[in-house]
């Protein structure tokens, strides 16, 4: 005999995702239940809270949930593609409002602060990505980019095109940062080098490179503050 589908209406209203957040909070809710929030309503067969869940397990949690394409996401039974593009679209507004939470020109004062302006940026792809925060004179970020994208394990970029992107800006100092796919933060030996001769190069034009940090799964390694720069 099949099972009978709980429906949310069925479920008490002190229970139900919206009602929970509204007494409590976003942040008493699970994942699954803000996924239900941003879902609205589930299918015949399924609640919206089972379809959440669902959506949870086809993309192995909510780490991943971010990678999701809007083809996997689909594969779920009762993802359409209006629910495809209603999560996508969430995802991509936390990205934009993690990365704009200190305002237009957030100052760097140490290397926490440049960390937490790229860490959700980076730290979920799953190759590397070479990116640079181009500075003024008040350590003030003008302009930041990415310059390369490399394979899984590698991210090849070269002194002028860092460079020549610093001065095109007007660039007093750079902080340059690339991500670990592995999520392990430690340098590795051509990390090392790189950061060298970025270093070199930056002393020949006149453009300090203030830091080079490795960015791993919500941790990062700072070159400078290992005396490594």
């Amino acid at each position: 005999m099949e099972a009978k589908v709980q429906l949310l209406r069925d479920v008490p209203l002190e229970e139900r995702p919206r009602e929970r957040m509204m007494a409590h909070g976003a942040e008493a809710l699970s994942h699954a239940e803000l996924l239900a929030i941003l879902l609205r309503t589930g299918t015949s067969r399924e609640s919206v809270m089972e379809l959440a869940n669902n959506i949870l397990k086809e993309c192995g949690g909510l780490r991943y949930l971010v990678d999701a394409s809007l083809e996997q996401l689909m594969n779920v039974r009762g993802v359409g593609p209006a629910k495809a593009l209603q999560l996508k679209a969430g995802i991509e507004l936390g990205r934009r409002m993690a990365a704009a939470r200190f305002g237009d020109r957030p100052v760097i004062k140490r290397p926490a602060d440049a960390s937490d302006l790229i860490m959700e940026e980076l730290r979920y792809q799953t190759v590397e990505h070479f990116m640079c925060l181009f500075l003024n004179t008040k350590n003030q970020v003008v302009a930041r980019e990415t310059l390369s994208v490399g394979t899984l394990n590698a991210s090849l970029v070269h002194p002028r095109e860092v460079f020549r992107e610093a001065i095109k800006r007007g660039s007093a100092a750079i902080i340059c940062a690339h991500n670990h796919p592995s999520g392990d933060p430690t340098p590795s030996p051509e990390d090392i080098a790189l950061t060298r001769r970025l270093r070199e190069a930056g002393e020949l034009v006149g453009i300090d490179v203030l830091d080079h940090l490795i960015i791993g799964d919500g941790k990062y390694v700072s070159l400078k503050e290992r005396g490594l720069l």
